[in-house]
């Protein structure tokens, strides 16, 4: 392996690493508008650092949910994260503390690098450059976001109130890539928006959640024309 090569995969995981970081200032302002400071913010973006589950938890909380429903949302957004160390721990091979922090580095843009690469080593680096790149500029934005939210105000007269569900279909978007992923997507937004009149806050997601996950349990025989959609 050249170092050219590492230093093209170490770059990518950098810029990967400032654009994602932008989101965190969204996070940081929904956070202190959901009734969090911005030390409860910032604590919240490094200990569980996981952008799906973050944005979540404060929606909810914003909404008048529980903190049950809140975690019990967050939680289930971030499992996710379990099945990509599956996949990152064969290659990262790392042990003790190391290996404590690989699993906390482990996110969507961290495991996207880490696989995509052709090589044990590139692997590492990308995952390491990647993960370490987004953990710094997420948190840091989310200070930033944090300040800004609790100069705001009224998060509705800026449009904040929203900003957590443009989020969630910016990352959500991507990742249909079939006719089953698209199908469940619109069936668990249907079954959230017509129990959202009906049920107290936070809930309608656990609701929909569940759905999409029994419906991604169940059999199927997706054919190439699908997954060319």
């Amino acid at each position: 392996m050249s170092e050219p090569a590492a230093t093209a995969v170490a770059r990518k995981g950098l810029l990967i690493g400032v654009a994602t970081g932008l989101y965190g200032i969204s996070f940081g302002a929904l956070a202190a508008t959901a009734g969090l400071d911005v030390w409860q913010a910032v604590a919240l973006s490094a200990l569980l650092f996981s952008g799906g589950s973050q944005f979540a938890l404060v929606g909810v909380l914003g909404a008048g949910g529980t903190g049950a429903a809140a975690v019990t949302t967050s939680a289930m957004l971030g499992l996710r994260n379990g099945f990509y160390g599956l996949q990152v721990s064969r290659l990262i091979q790392k042990r003790g503390l190391r290996r404590i922090l690989a699993a906390h580095l482990t996110i969507d843009e961290s495991t996207a690098v880490t696989i995509a690469q052709p090589n044990t080593r590139l692997a590492r680096v990308g995952f390491w450059a990647t993960g370490g790149a987004v953990f710094v500029f997420w948190n840091a934005m989310t200070a930033v976001g944090a300040v800004l939210g609790n100069a705001m105000g009224d998060p509705k007269a800026w449009g904040l109130d929203a900003a957590a569900a443009a989020a969630f279909i910016a990352l959500l978007w991507p990742r249909l890539t079939t006719t089953r992923a698209r199908l469940t997507a619109l069936a668990a937004a249907a079954i959230a928006l017509l129990t959202t009149p009906h049920a107290p806050p936070g809930t309608p997601i656990l609701v929909a959640a569940t759905a999409a996950v029994v419906a991604g349990l169940l059999p199927h025989g997706e054919t190439v024309e699908d997954e060319g959609l």
